[in-house]
């Protein structure tokens, strides 16, 4: 870094030029802090030829026409000679003039408040010598960069003032391309029909040829590079010192003792962090520690005794998803239907099963982020919003923290979440026959969920070939087979059963025992299926016809492909439906009709009560005098017809494609099945505490 420092001091120093130079790098990497904390003080520091140099900066964002520029120029250097302003600032130590104090001064000297009767000073306002001009953000202005270039050039060729320009030109290169897009386009497509060649037939895409004309007829980047030859006698990358920088941006928390010290001593986290996010943007390195700040404070006020490496995970977490966010790597969303640390960590372990994108994303980003750091709380709610929302929201804050506090410290966790949360070896041998002992009370007991169940006896299992209990295989799976029996009066269903297993930290092979615990976890599972089903329809068929905008919303997002139907006594159902206004009536009958042919496959289940609703509703209308609601019931039946052929021809592809998947087994292993006899295990099993 000192030598570029060098480089353009001595272009500052060289008697004569007739060139720019300038300054490349990418946004938010430090190139402004660069200029206004290594450069502008070293220029104004030098003395060559009995002359001071005075460094005049201007930021071309948002700049809409050339005469603005000129504007800038004038007002930052009448500003310069203003004797009584240069006496404040030299008895003030201040070095730059903040930009609302510039606004101030402008409006002052517009009103001609402080000139104070001077003359303007024109030996100093012609003097081109002394003066570096610094052009800040070129790709950013809103005037094309050939005209500023241009304009640029006056001072360059004519005036020999010395000249530099901050830039990013990958940015300058795309919107060079991008200007005026549309109107390129347009003008391209005109051309190209105007030569015929428009439904000319050829290789190339379409796409291919307009841009093509594009770049021909609008070729703004060789009219840059044929510019930027004349007027740049040298281009410098930046590339910064991290160090440096970074403690630069430290010193802003000097008046946090306590901050600083932690930042300081993890000074190599956050370089580590901000590189593994591919990106230079110190500005959003800025932000993210800005944000850390409010939740080290808050941790720290709130939970003071919080554990050292869970501050420091909170600090990567911080930055990381700082810059997943705000540099556009990632929509918002990722992150969103994340509600926790254990959510978080279930998408990881079914990123080993499944290779959806958000699976796929959560897997790269804590590989990424978190390579080497080994860390049991890797995900913070309440930082994920306070970054995504700007509002810190204290109930997600307290919530995290109490789960932090029950998960870091394992001695405050109960026994079986700690052979499930962390690796068994890690408990201390005079603990672990306790831990044993207070897990195997607690399947007795019921008091743990059906799913973690099967977990813990792949550990047992496994303890028991270790020999590290001294229990045998028989006596652990009754206590087991008793635990689940009673554990099933309040556990819930699980729908995802092998991504769960496939969280074990321990590779348990699939034995004979292993298999008998799961089929009777899955017969046991399915029951709690039907149980959770029958209440969810329970539920929802409650708000017919009472509240049928609850009923609506709850059946659109949750029932479309679930078989609530098969779950609910067809008479109340009837009833419900017959107490509906026509208007709903009407209205239910189209949405399950659209579910029948979205989801008649999945919905089979449900064919036997629709016919019985059918049946029941022409029951009710035999006989009767016609009215509305008859008329509109009888419609509703005839709908159902229409249903359960739906369910009847989906049932027929279901069994169409089960045989034809049969027969392309058959006929791709006929030899095998020729040779190979199929067998059949139908063997059922019971145990009981005896057993």
């Amino acid at each position: 870094m000192e030598d570029l420092v060098e480089s353009i001091l001595d272009y500052i120093r060289s008697d004569y030029t007739d060139y720019a130079i300038m300054i490349n790098g990418e946004w938010g990497s430090g190139k402004t802090y660069f200029w206004n904390n290594k450069i502008k003080p070293k220029i104004e520091s030098m003395q060559l030829n009995g002359k001071k140099y005075t460094a005049i900066y201007m930021s071309l964002y948002g700049i809409s026409n050339l005469e603005e520029i000129s504007k800038k120029i004038f007002i930052e250097t009448t500003q310069l000679m203003d004797k009584n302003l240069k006496k404040y600032m030299d008895a003030s130590g201040v070095k730059n003039i903040p930009e609302y104090a510039k606004t101030g001064l402008d409006m002052a000297n517009f009103f001609g408040v402080t000139q104070n009767g001077d003359r303007v000073n024109y030996a100093e306002f012609f003097s081109t010598d002394d003066k570096v001009l610094c052009f800040d953000d070129l790709e950013r202005a809103n005037v094309d960069v050939i005209d500023i270039l241009g304009y640029i050039n006056n001072f360059v060729e004519h005036d020999h003032i010395k000249t530099i320009i901050i830039c990013n030109e990958k940015e300058l290169s795309t919107k060079l391309k991008n200007n005026n897009l549309e109107m390129k386009t347009f003008i391209a497509t005109y051309l190209l029909d105007k030569e015929n060649k428009l439904n000319e037939k050829t290789d190339k895409p379409m796409v291919e040829r307009i841009r093509d004309t594009i770049e021909y007829v609008f070729d703004k980047a060789n009219d840059y590079e044929r510019i930027k030859e004349k007027l740049i006698g040298e281009t410098f990358e930046y590339v910064p010192e991290f160090n440096y920088i970074i403690n630069g941006l430290l010193m802003r928390y000097e008046n946090c003792p306590d901050l600083i010290r932690f930042l300081r001593e993890n000074t190599n986290l956050i370089i580590s962090t901000f590189n593994k996010s591919g990106t230079r943007n110190l500005r959003i390195l800025k932000h993210s520690l800005t944000n850390f700040k409010k939740i080290f404070d808050m941790v720290n006020k709130s939970y003071p005794n919080t554990n050292h490496r869970v501050l420091q995970t909170m600090l990567i977490f911080t930055i990381a998803i700082s810059f997943e966010i705000k540099a556009g790597k990632i929509t918002k969303d990722k992150f969103v239907n994340i509600n926790d640390n254990e959510e978080y960590k279930a998408i990881l372990v079914s990123s080993r099963v499944f290779m959806d994108n958000r699976q796929f994303y959560i897997k790269e980003f804590d590989n990424n982020y978190y390579y080497n750091f080994k860390a049991e709380y890797r995900f913070f709610k309440f930082i994920e919003v306070y970054v995504r929302t700007r509002i810190f929201d204290m109930k997600i804050f307290k919530r995290d923290m109490e789960a932090i506090i029950n998960t870091v410290d394992t001695d405050k966790l109960p026994g079986y979440k700690r052979l499930l949360t962390e690796e068994y070896w890690k408990i201390a041998d005079d603990q672990f026959d306790s831990v044993i002992k207070e897990v195997l009370e607690d399947i007795k007991n019921g008091n743990i969920e059906l799913i973690n169940v099967v977990k813990l006896f792949a550990y047992f299992s496994h303890f028991v070939k270790k020999g590290l209990i001294d229990y045998d295989m028989r006596t652990i799976k009754s206590i087991f087979f008793n635990g689940m029996n009673v554990s099933s009066l309040t556990s819930s269903y699980c729908p995802n059963v092998e991504e769960e297993l496939s969280s074990l930290a321990i590779e348990e092979e699939r034995s004979e025992d292993m298999e008998e615990i799961l089929k009777y976890f899955n017969n046991i599972n399915e029951q709690l299926k039907e149980k959770m089903l029958k209440e969810k329809a329970d539920e929802i068929f409650k708000y017919i016809p009472m509240r049928m905008e609850q009923f609506y919303d709850k059946f659109d997002k949750e029932c479309m492909d679930i078989p609530i139907f098969k779950y609910y006594d067809v008479f109340q159902m009837f009833q419900r439906i017959s107490c509906a206004s026509n208007e709903d009536i009407v209205t239910i009958k189209e949405k399950l009709l659209d579910r029948a042919k979205r989801n008649g496959e999945n919905l089979q289940v449900e064919l036997s009560n629709l016919e019985k609703l059918k049946q029941v509703i022409d029951d009710y209308i035999s006989g009767k005098q016609p009215t509305i609601k008859l008329v509109i019931l009888q419609d509703f039946a005839d709908e159902l017809e229409n249903i359960i052929y739906e369910y009847r021809k989906a049932g027929k592809n279901e069994i169409i494609n089960e045989q034809e998947t049969v027969n392309e087994i058959i006929n791709d292993n006929v030899n095998e099945i020729v040779n190979e006899p199929i067998n059949v295990n139908n063997s059922n099993f019971g145990y009981t505490e005896q057993e």
